[in-house]
């Protein structure tokens, strides 16, 4: 199993602890005895702490978008497992570094986790919720079609 796949994997296992105690436990402690215990001498153990940090950061942002993106389901409906691969994947998607972790990255890496640890529909569930943020995101980040390659309009008529 890849570092990083491992390292989500972990942090998905503390988010369920944490979530399933009602968040009533310290994370970070969570956390720290799931690295040792389950991916002790791991490479980059910084890469689970950003993540965590920030989905601790967002998290009322990240739940929103969950919220809006699957209206149907209210997140205390959606399984604690599912709710909280959605939570890394849309950290990833959101607010992590492209560089780092690409978006189609991040979201293959969610649409893995809910496979092997969710239930007989979480993939499509998660995928469906990650591709529709996606598509929002990308299209609030590209330029309008008129504008593509640097050229306005009324650049190409000069």
């Amino acid at each position: 199993m890849a570092t990083r796949h491992l390292i989500r994997s972990v942090i998905l296992q503390s988010l369920y602890e944490w979530d399933f105690y009602r968040r009533k436990a310290d994370i970070t402690k969570v956390l720290e005895r799931n690295l040792e215990e389950f991916a002790p001498g791991i490479d980059e153990p910084e890469f689970a702490w950003k993540i965590l940090k920030g989905i601790a950061e967002h998290l009322s942002e990240i739940d929103a978008v969950v919220v809006k993106a699957a209206p149907e389901w209210p997140l205390e409906k959606i399984a604690i497992i599912d709710r909280n691969i959605l939570r890394i994947g849309l950290y990833e998607l959101m607010y992590a570094d492209p560089e780092e972790v690409p978006p189609k990255v991040a979201i293959n890496e969610a649409i893995e986790m809910a496979k092997s640890y969710g239930g007989p529909n979480s993939a499509k569930f998660v995928n469906g919720v990650l591709g529709t943020v996606y598509r929002e995101v990308k299209a609030k980040t590209s330029p309008p079609p008129e504008v593509q390659d640097g050229v306005a309009p009324t650049d190409a008529k000069e």
